[in-house]
């Protein structure tokens, strides 16, 4: 049976000394007045806990303040040892004891931490304790002063979250203008050029596209990290060649190495080798720890990564000649928002701290975990991602469907939303795929031209003002009068619990903006064979 905190130290104590009474005298013969002069002293304090413990750490004097700050009577706690004022835990790995002997070899000892009121409840305290001799050196007891700082804790949390709240909303707006930047050029030189050339409009889009791609990462990465604080990340998974998986995500960093003149040298087995996980999921972890390696390695750098299995683990390990981590950064890595701040870096090495917190999230919600090895500053940095290894398994999932060309009979496809360019540009994107389009600013127009336009594909924004997406919806099939309709919602939510609702709301897909243009193919083609299902 496990003793009490008390118990733990007060019954060695009280046995030693032979009672309270017997050690009082032992005090007064040192010295006659010592407790009525600390008494005169100390009694008026109310602001701090002060008292004396025995050699052993028995309670033998209490003033007011402790009173008023432990909650305890001084005939309650005098005679009693003073682990009552740590936690089970403090208690079990023996602080009070390590307390007492760090005062005893320095003459005086403080420090900072949780201790525990008479009624159970916690308060931060700032403790001084120092170690009393007599005239002939020997240890008389000690001398405590106690104060509740947990205000001042409050605060100062306050303040650091603040700080630290600022500085990523900083690097938020200059992580935003970073793409920004270069698609208000390219459409500078659009508009610069009366009849661009083939090669300015190619050179323009892919410049675009590759921002806006940067742009959304930026963005779910955001919604991913607030998912994740409040557990709400999920993982669909299924059997995977992890060979499939780093070939996705070295083609999504290749162009960033690439521009930097960076080496990006990959060495996996022919042999595939399986895991049992999300591809999407799985594709974002690496692409984080490569990106993450890019950023932070210099031009003309190498990075490698190595796919390998060790027992029954798969083992992805990525390896960099950037700029190292200090050993007493290697533990905040992984932490949301946090990074290690280098004046000398390039503003290249911006960035939110997302990334990394949300590869050690996914990697553990696949029953694995992440590790982060550097030798320090100027020594490059390592990390190993461990998946546990499917050993038998199926036919893995196929993740690349083959694109299928649409019918070459056009689709009628409604474009409702009341963001005017939202609804402009996703009717000239459709328009683009040889798709007969008509458009609508609101739910009610949408339901007018739905009754004089029959469509086959409705793409629906959720949230209109007067009438949401979810309330014209139905609407829209009355009036659309036609079987085979597909209605699509277009939506800044991605959740799975985002998804079900569209779903269970009588939805036949659900589209997160932006919304991609394979995402939009696959409605299309959706469509086209319920149309064609219908007609047969």
């Amino acid at each position: 049976m496990r003793k009490s905190r008390e118990g733990h130290y007060g019954e060695k104590a009280m046995n030693e000394e032979n009672g309270l009474a017997s050690e009082k005298a032992q005090n007064h013969q040192y010295s006659p007045d010592s407790d009525a002069t600390f008494r005169l002293l100390v009694e008026s304090v109310g602001g701090y806990a002060i008292f004396r413990l025995s050699e052993t750490g028995i309670v033998t004097t209490w003033n007011r303040g402790a009173q008023r700050l432990k909650g305890y009577a001084a005939g309650e706690i005098i005679g009693r040892h003073f682990s009552l004022f740590y936690t089970p835990d403090q208690v079990d790995a023996g602080h009070p004891e390590e307390v007492l002997q760090n005062a005893l070899a320095a003459g005086e000892y403080a420090e900072e931490g949780w201790r525990v009121r008479k009624d159970g409840s916690l308060f931060w305290a700032s403790i001084v304790i120092s170690a009393i001799r007599d005239k002939d050196g020997n240890l008389a007891g000690f001398a405590k002063v106690v104060r509740d700082m947990t205000e001042r804790r409050r605060l100062e949390e306050l303040e650091e979250t603040t700080r630290r709240m600022n500085e990523f909303l900083v690097m938020l707006g200059h992580e935003l203008r970073n793409p920004l930047a270069p698609i208000r050029n390219s459409v500078g030189i659009l508009h610069l050029h009366e009849a661009p050339t083939p090669e300015v409009v190619r050179k323009a889009c892919s410049l675009i596209d590759r921002q806006l791609t940067q742009m959304t990462r930026l963005v779910d990465d955001l919604l991913d990290a607030g998912r994740i604080t409040t557990g709400k990340v999920r993982v669909s998974t299924s059997p995977l060649v992890v060979q499939e998986v780093i070939e996705s995500a070295v083609e999504g960093v290749q162009p960033r190495a690439d521009g930097k003149s960076q080496t990006l040298h990959v060495e996996v087995p022919t042999e595939p080798l399986m895991v049992h996980g999300d591809m999407t999921r799985l594709v974002q972890v690496l692409h984080n720890l490569l990106d993450n390696a890019s950023k932070f390695t210099p031009a003309g750098g190498l990075i490698s990564m190595e796919l390998s299995q060790v027992q029954r683990m798969i083992v992805v390990r990525i390896k960099d000649t950037g700029r190292g981590i200090e050993p007493q950064a290697l533990d905040r890595v992984f932490d949301l928002f946090a990074q290690e701040k280098d004046p000398a870096a390039a503003r290249d090495e911006g960035g939110l701290g997302i990334g990394l917190t949300l590869a050690r999230s996914l990697v553990e919600l696949h029953g694995g975990r992440v590790e982060v090895d550097s030798a320090g500053r100027g020594h490059g940095a390592t990390f190993t991602v461990w998946l546990p290894a499917l050993e038998h398994a199926t036919e893995p999932t196929v993740t690349n469907s083959p694109s299928v060309a649409v019918d070459s009979r056009s689709l009628k496809v409604l474009v409702v939303d009341d963001n005017e360019d939202s609804a402009d540009s996703m009717a000239m994107l459709t328009e683009v795929e040889g798709h007969l389009v008509r458009k609508a600013y609101g739910a009610a127009e949408g339901i007018t031209l739905a009754a004089e336009f029959a469509p086959d594909l409705i793409l629906l924004d959720l949230s209109m003002p007067l009438m949401s997406g979810y309330e014209a919806m139905p609407r829209l099939r009355d009036a659309a009068r036609n079987e085979a309709l597909v209605v699509a919602a277009m939506t800044g939510f991605g959740l799975e619990e985002d998804r079900q609702r569209t779903t269970a709301a009588g939805f036949d897909a659900h589209l997160t903006k932006p919304v991609a243009l394979a995402e939009l193919e696959r409605v299309i083609r959706m469509a086209d064979a319920k149309r064609k299902e219908h007609v047969g």
